[in-house]
């Protein structure tokens, strides 16, 4: 296969690998106002209390349960785990778009008549039939990036985003379908890592489209999700 890597790739590979030691757990130091006028000096971080790192990253610990006021009526309740993976910038690329979920629904609504438009499902198979957005379909990051272990996988995905495969096994995307891609949340690196595998084989940026939110903020929305 032809691939073709940028720094673009290169530099959100090397973000993701930080892990923890990223800005988010160090903190940034803020000066605020308290209620008694003083000025005093605030970290601001994600919290992560230590018991929090033990919980299993797996459907029924993140998606399960309700926490709310006592008084509010059970079917308005919801709730999810914010203490998991690693929080994504709002913009990977100046010319990819970031979805909220009024996007993603005008992105479905029209997809519904324009078949060159394909909403993405990019994590592992095991988390789209729990539960996944309407419409997707699941395209496992891992195919992309790990392209080379899984060649039949691969080259069935690409062709479902109506890439063509040359006889000198170089790709041809003048038909390329605009594509969609989230994952379980804006901690979740699975669709950033698809991204990145797109760009590397030469996926025009202008076709791809990101939905950071993910599954979290759709459920926290209350909108509609499907089990398969």
């Amino acid at each position: 296969m032809f691939y073709k890597m940028t720094m673009f790739s290169l530099f959100l590979t090397v973000f993701i690998i930080a892990g923890e030691h990223g800005f988010e757990y160090e903190g940034v130091a803020v000066k605020t106002v308290d209620t008694d006028g003083k000025i005093k000096q605030v970290v601001v971080k994600r919290e992560i209390p230590e018991v929090c790192k033990e919980v299993p990253l797996n459907n029924e610990m993140l998606w399960t349960g309700n926490y709310a006021n006592a008084k509010v009526p059970e079917a308005c309740k919801s709730t999810y785990v914010s203490t998991k993976g690693k929080l994504l910038p709002m913009q990977l690329h100046e010319d990819i778009d970031t979805y909220g979920e009024l996007e993603v629904l005008a992105f479905i609504k029209e997809m519904q008549e324009n078949d060159s438009m394909i909403l993405v499902d990019g994590r592992k198979q095991d988390w789209y039939e729990y539960r996944t957005i309407p419409g997707a379909v699941n395209m496992p990051f891992y195919h992309l990036k790990e392209r080379q272990s899984y060649e039949f996988e691969f080259e069935h995905d690409i062709r479902t985003l109506g890439v063509k495969i040359n006889e000198d096994d170089s790709l041809d995307f003048t038909k390329a379908k605009t594509v969609a891609v989230f994952c379980n949340g804006p901690w979740c690196s699975q669709s950033v890592a698809m991204i990145i595998a797109l760009l590397e084989i030469g996926y025009p940026t202008e076709k791809i489209k990101w939905y950071r939110g993910g599954m979290q903020a759709w459920l926290a929305a209350g909108m509609v999700s499907t089990r398969k």
